[in-house]
């Protein structure tokens, strides 16, 4: 059975932390997106506005944490004022009936490459294995993101293979991505 918190709750492992979103997270994330990079492997309009962002973080993060559509938490590295925005990080996609959910991210500029996503990863990963109790969790990655693709792969999870076309572009082409997993029963066993 799945269980779904009431709040976003705050997740630490030294000194990464998982939090719920807040109002002055907007500047940042909409600072984040305009590099081009957010876009070109995410779900992220290419176009990305301010009215984006506030729209994200003051309309869809709430009603997603009400309707169970959406878990979203803001990564930040570091301790009180000293803390730094890294990028968002959720649970989407999920599949209750099959226990299983989707975990999906990206990681600002700045940040990428510090080990900071992998980190963030495995914290939400942990917390939906032993707290929210979901026996799988995937990722899909665009299949020319390799630092995504080793982050995963460090994370703990496995390529499970690529699923072709399945991401529209904003230019109306599709990209293929790379399914990566990992189940309950393996992830205890790291």
């Amino acid at each position: 059975m799945i269980w779904w918190p009431t709040e976003v709750p705050t997740l630490t492992h030294g000194l990464i932390t998982l939090r719920p979103p807040q109002e002055s997270d907007i500047q940042l994330i909409y600072e984040a997106c305009q590099d081009p990079l957010i876009p070109k492997f995410t779900t992220v309009p290419a176009n990305y506005t301010m009215a984006h962002a506030e729209f994200y973080i003051r309309e869809k993060t709430p009603q997603s944490l009400i309707n169970q559509s959406e878990l979203l938490f803001v990564i930040e590295k570091g301790i009180g004022d000293d803390a730094q925005f890294v990028g968002p990080i959720s649970f989407h996609s999920f599949d209750i009936a099959n226990e299983s959910a989707e975990i999906g991210y990206w990681i600002t500029k700045e940040m990428r490459g510090l080990g900071i996503g992998k980190i963030a990863c495995q914290i939400l990963t942990e917390y939906g294995f032993t707290t929210m109790g979901y026996k799988r969790i995937q990722a899909h990655v665009n299949v020319e993101n390799m630092i995504s693709r080793k982050l995963l792969l460090s994370a703990g999870y496995t390529l499970e293979g690529i699923i072709r076309s399945k991401v529209r572009q904003d230019d109306g082409s599709f990209t293929d991505m790379a399914l990566f997993s990992v189940l309950r029963d393996e992830w205890e066993g790291l």
